[in-house]
Formats: C-alpha cells, structure tokens, sequence
C-alpha cells in the first residue's frame, strides 16, 4: 500500500467478478484491498481471477474473519459507503479517513453498523429515480479517486 492511500474494504462480498475488479483498481492504485468473510464465491473461481488477470502479484489484500476483526483496528479511522445513507455525500468524506468499506452487492451493510456509526455513512447520489445504485465496482472507483485527488496523490 502506497502512503496516504486509502485500504478498500469489501464486507462480504458476493460476486467475483465486481471483486476481481476492485482487486485490479487496488492494485494500479496503490491501495490496500481488505475483504471481510465469507465469500459469495471461491477464491479459485476463474470469474474472480479474470479481470485481475497478472495483477494479483501486485495486490497488497488482507483478509478478516468478520467486521468485528477489522473494527477493532481501525474502528476510529473508517467511513461506511451506503445507498442507504442519506446526509453525507462521498465528496465530504475526509482525505484522513484510512478504510473506505463497502457493502455487499445485494443487501449492502447490516443495519447493526448503520446503528453504531451513523455519523460515518457516507453515500454516492444518484440523479435518476429509477436507478438503485451504481455497480460495486463503479462506486468504489468513484469514491477511491475522489479520495486520491483530494489527497494530492497524482502527479
């Protein structure tokens, strides 16, 4: 992980290709992949491996039993990324935040987090009522650049 870079941290994620994705945006960035068991998917599935293709010697990705390990750490330093969040914009998250953490594809966050942290969900607006959410990948693409130029890493 590169210096002043965010760790991306995916709670349980379920489906290997959006993973794959990430894991490939976490490597040509700089930034750390966390992902919170269990899986939707094997680590060995080719859908998960494809779109990292040779970049997978490139990733620096740990992984956590539950959420509760990876709170522990870093529970003072994370933000929460939510369609379900209503106030915040991702644009205000701040650039000393250490772990972004994204829900699951299909069910996002428990609400139990929403409940803990509720002043540390943060959302990406949508400008269509008709559309849900953006695609998993997408949105942490969205949210992790927003966060590599407000902290001046490009040069």
């Amino acid at each position: 992980m590169k210096k002043g870079h965010p760790q991306i941290c995916l709670y349980q994620p379920e489906i290997p290709q959006n993973t794959g994705n990430i894991a490939r945006l976490a490597a040509a960035t700089g930034c750390r992949l966390d992902l919170i068991l269990p899986f939707g998917f094997t680590t060995e599935d080719k859908q998960l491996r494809r779109p990292g293709l040779d970049y997978w010697p490139f990733l620096d990705v740990e992984l956590f039993e539950n959420i509760e390990s990876m709170l522990t750490l870093y529970a003072d330093n994370v933000v929460f990324l939510s369609k379900h969040a209503s106030a915040k914009c991702y644009t205000e998250i701040p650039n000393s935040t250490e772990v972004l953490i994204f829900g699951q594809e299909t069910k996002g966050l428990p609400e139990e987090l929403h409940q803990r942290f509720p002043d540390k969900f943060y959302h990406i607006p949508m400008f269509h009522t008709g559309v849900r959410s953006l695609n998993l990948a997408n949105a942490v693409s969205v949210v992790v650049y927003d966060q590599l130029r407000k902290r001046k890493c490009f040069s």
